[in-house]
């Protein structure tokens, strides 16, 4: 099937729904924050509602997080439609924290309310699951370490009890067998239980259980100043520098009333796109290793490892650390080291041009990678996926093209998509992307304007808030942001696409046989960090 050449976005207006919740009484109109379409207050008995309006319009549900401001929690959910973002929020007290869940409505909201729960202790009225997400026994189950009062020293000495006593849900039936896989693996990953159902070869159920790597980084943020702040950005998910500190840095810049240099700019977009590039050749060359097509994954892998040490030589980091600060970039190369940046681009756009058809027409290859995992566009709709993933599945929303910030508002972006949801659409979305990745990088340097690399990101002498919405290597990645008056951190919530990619790695693992599991799981490639937060 060939690409999908029709833009397919959330379908829903946010103008829409905000406009009919604001003159039915179900909620109070807010002035809205930069980079949002609207934002409105409503009763906490109307949260639930609230989202049950949203399916019917048409939005994608996005994120949900929380925020201690005793005596009451302030609770916040973002949505997303074909004229940008809406924000819903409302609050709770500390003392009775409940309110309606929007998992019935929003099958994305079920891991992310969960968290809420063990990390600020909220109540969920009507939630599917009650069974804890985040815990693992690391703290008291009536301590809750977003609350205000919480204090990072005061856990327990010495090592955390095991925790081998999640109650997964059981498949019975004649022949059904479980296989437990991890948190430990084999490989060098990051560590998640995998817990398959199967008859025979064929995957009945999977079910995931995270949060291995759960670091604190929320609670670790408050204090910081704003460089400390995109510091720990830049490491919530490794493979994402760009795209968190990005998102970081955007929302301290809106809450700031920062205009950040446009020459910085520039520079940010290509260090995004060197990033998304960076990870679709590894990504790519390690799904194809999986069926033992290792050909590809020596060419790709080769591919990856130049692209990097450039990223060394002209940032300072492989992987693009600490390359953002506020304001701004803490640095760009000399004027030999952006013609090297440019040869670069063209070398490796004749290797992956001449590589792809190779890999998108091989029989072999594409006999385990067709009609394998299989997300259709439905249930990619259901739940609110993001990136490479869902454009596999037709859900083709990209902030670079659908709600852009700068420098892309003046680029035209290209959204590979496709219908059918297999691993083969999700390698050549990734595939396609990068030549897409390599012609903005092109316009980026071709247009790169004069100005300072930075601009003062200086307090403005009252708590403010902000919100950062930036397209990452693997979709929408958020950050929310509170300053008190002096500067530092109270709030600090970052969203990675990986919560919204990792439910739906187990519903298109459904029929899929036991040895294709791997291949499934590299093709969505979520972050645990991401998630674990």
């Amino acid at each position: 099937m060939s690409r999908i050449q029709t833009k397919n976005v959330s379908s829903g207006r946010v103008s829409d729904l905000s406009r009919d919740l604001i003159q039915t009484g179900q909620a109070e109109a807010l002035p809205p924050w930069p980079g949002l379409q609207a934002q409105v207050q409503l009763p906490s008995d109307n949260w639930g509602v609230a989202a049950e309006n949203a399916v019917r319009s048409g939005l994608r549900w996005a994120a949900v997080w929380g925020d201690h401001r005793p005596p009451a929690i302030q609770i916040f959910a973002l949505l997303f439609g074909c004229d940008g973002h809406l924000l819903l929020q409302t609050h709770v007290s500390d003392q009775q924290p409940e309110l309606p869940s929007q998992t019935p409505a929003y099958p994305a909201a079920n891991r992310p309310e969960r968290h809420l729960s063990d990390m600020l202790g909220l109540r969920w009225r009507g939630h599917p699951d009650a069974r804890r997400w985040t815990r693992h026994q690391a703290w008291p189950a009536d301590v809750w370490p977003l609350r205000r009062e919480f204090d990072c020293q005061t856990l327990p000495p010495g090592p955390t009890p095991g925790d081998c006593d999640y109650p997964f849900v059981p498949v019975a039936g004649a022949g059904v067998y479980e296989i437990p896989v991890g948190p430990v693996h084999a490989g060098i990953i990051e560590p998640g239980h995998f817990r398959f159902q199967a008859l025979g070869e064929e995957i009945l159920r999977l079910e995931e259980h995270l949060g291995y790597v759960h670091r604190g980084v929320e609670k670790i943020a408050v204090g910081r100043d704003a460089a400390g702040l995109l510091r720990l950005a830049a490491r919530v998910s490794g493979d994402s520098s760009i795209a968190h500190s990005w998102a970081a840095a955007q929302a301290l810049e809106r809450a700031l009333a920062v205009e950040v240099p446009r020459r910085a700019l520039h520079w940010r977009a290509i260090l995004a796109e060197r990033e998304r590039i960076a990870n679709h050749l590894g990504d790519i060359g390690a799904i194809c290793n999986d069926v033992g097509f290792a050909f590809a994954q020596v060419q790709l892998s080769r591919q990856r490892e130049l692209w990097q040490r450039r990223n060394f030589a002209a940032f300072g980091h492989r992987l693009l650390m600490d390359t953002l600060v506020p304001g701004g970039v803490a640095r760009e190369p000399d004027a030999e080291l952006i013609a090297a940046l440019r040869r670069d681009g063209d070398a490796l756009r004749t290797e992956v041009a001449d590589l792809l058809p190779l890999l998108l027409e091989y029989p072999s290859l594409q006999d385990r990678l067709r009609d394998t995992g299989i997300l259709r566009p439905d249930q990619a709709r259901r739940y609110g996926v993001v990136g490479y993933v869902g454009r596999a599945s037709n859900l083709q929303d990209d902030l670079r093209r659908d709600a852009p910030y700068a420098p892309y508002e003046n680029l035209t972006i290209e959204v590979p998509a496709y219908a059918e949801g297999d691993v083969a659409k999700r390698v050549r979305v990734r595939g396609e992307e990068i030549l897409v990745s390599l012609t903005l990088i092109d316009q980026l340097l071709e247009r790169l304007p004069q100005g300072p690399l930075a601009t003062p990101c200086n307090t403005r002498g009252r708590a403010v808030e902000g919100l950062g919405l930036v397209e990452g290597w693997r979709g929408e990645t958020l950050a929310y942001v509170r300053l008190d008056a002096t500067g530092r951190v109270e709030r600090y919530f970052p969203r990675d696409p990986s919560w919204l990619s990792w439910p739906a790695l187990e519903i298109l693992l459904d029929g899929v046989i036991v040895p294709d599991f791997p291949v499934c799981n590299k093709s969505v490639n979520a972050s645990y960090a991401g998630q674990d937060l």
